[in-house]
């Protein structure tokens, strides 16, 4: 699964305004909900925000994924944010988070939300393009970026 086949530059929103973890989740909803993405902005935000009560999604190094699965998209949607401020996640290492990328499906598709899940953080893991996607300053640069890593793997 590459990302660059689910995710467009228009799902990627640089910077967010918010300043919490559930405005930057509800910041990232409306991005998908007014690209017509998502079929019920509020069972998306519901699913994702009771998923991250559960546990956070902040896995360190300034990364967030916060995920959720629910009948408000008919398929796997991707989208990110870069803030514009470090935001609080609770992340695991206790740092702030600057990128956030969010994910939601429907309950059928676990199997790809999977594998995106899985990408992301293969992706994430590589310093220099984790640096590079902060630094990024437009959502066509970032997604160029996504695709040149995406190439190189």
């Amino acid at each position: 699964m590459r990302l660059t086949e689910i995710l467009k530059p228009q799902d990627i929103k640089i910077p967010l305004l918010a300043k919490t973890k559930s405005e930057a989740i509800g910041e990232l909803v409306q991005l998908l909900a007014d690209a017509g993405e998502i079929t019920d902005a509020k069972k998306v935000l519901d699913a994702v925000l009771e998923r991250e009560a559960t546990r956070t999604t902040g896995i360190g190094n300034g990364l967030a994924i916060p995920h959720g699965k629910c009948a408000g998209t008919k398929e796997l949607v991707m989208a990110i944010g870069k803030a514009a401020e470090p935001i609080d996640f609770q992340s695991i290492d206790g740092r702030p988070v600057s990128i956030i990328w969010m994910l939601t499906s429907p309950p059928d598709k676990t199997g790809p939300h999977i594998h995106a899940l899985a990408r992301i953080s293969r992706l994430m893991t590589i310093d220099k393009f984790r640096h590079a996607l902060m630094n990024a300053a437009t959502a066509q640069e970032a997604y160029d970026l996504i695709v040149q890593q995406e190439n190189a793997l």
